[in-house]
């Protein structure tokens, strides 16, 4: 019985920029719980290749092209998914940018780009998936939220100030739509092992001596712990969360003051 509760059989999935790191561990969660997954990328190259990398774990994912910041091509897009695979019953707003620029060093044409695709995107992809959830009465809506959701770091303000926006979106999406048996929630990552924190996570390097003292379980989360919080929000055991989101983090937000042996007995 418990085991029904994380069965996904028979639903159809679509993670945005779920090509690779953290996205592509949520599409590999779904699908191994029985969701037929989808994923889209603006880069045919990229989705070439992540069929082969989910054909590893026998996955064999829809992919399709589409820009997640244009209205047109986000309805184009989700129309080929709905044509030739079926209506999306769970969403995962992943795809997303970070530009790591001082405030007074930013163009502004880059601080909007990352507005668009880290919050406007989310809003556009949700808009064009939710009144099909409304008519079904059910559906999942999961965004990548951060855990600069809630605080603010050096060099990242337009990044923040997409993922505090995203946070309250998620709870004006629940707000609205939870009445309809939409459960809307979000994802906040903390610090993820992946390709593009390799660099970082080096002994030795200044931010990974950081992550590492900082955070109380003392290592790097994995993107799979990623994937297992989305397949969570994603199955019936969360019929009843709404507007939460569930920080993944190794407890860093709990006690960011925390450094490593200080509070050792």
């Amino acid at each position: 019985m418990i085991n029904q509760l994380f069965d996904l059989t028979g639903k159809i999935a679509l993670v945005t920029g779920g090509t690779h790191g953290i996205g592509m561990a949520c599409g590999k969660a779904l699908a191994k719980a029985g969701a037929k997954l989808c994923v889209n990328d603006i880069n045919d190259e990229k989705l070439e290749e992540c069929k082969a990398e989910y054909a590893k774990d026998g996955i064999d994912v829809f992919t399709v092209n589409f820009n997640v910041t244009s209205e047109e091509d986000v309805d184009k897009g989700i129309s080929i998914i709905e044509k030739e695979v079926g209506p999306v019953d769970i969403l995962v707003n992943n795809a997303g940018i970070i530009k790591r620029v001082p405030i007074l060093d930013m163009p502004i044409k880059d601080f909007e780009m990352v507005i668009d695709v880290d919050l406007v995107a989310p809003l556009i992809v949700a808009k064009r998936i939710a009144p099909g959830m409304i008519e079904r009465r059910q559906g999942k809506i999961i965004n990548m939220c951060s855990m600069m959701s809630v605080y603010g770091r050096q060099n990242v303000s337009a990044y923040a100030a997409a993922k505090g926006g995203l946070k309250l979106l998620t709870e004006n999406m629940t707000c609205e739509w939870a009445k309809y048996n939409l459960q809307i929630n979000g994802v906040g990552p903390g610090y993820i092992a992946t390709s593009q924190t390799a660099p970082i996570r080096e002994d030795g390097h200044p931010f990974n001596d950081l992550v590492m003292t900082r955070t109380p379980a003392g290592r790097w989360g994995q993107p799979e712990d990623v994937g297992n919080a989305t397949l969570f929000l994603a199955s019936k055991a969360a019929d009843f969360i709404n507007g939460h989101i569930l920080y993944v983090d190794g407890g860093i937000l709990a006690n960011f003051g925390y450094v490593k042996g200080e509070n050792e007995i």
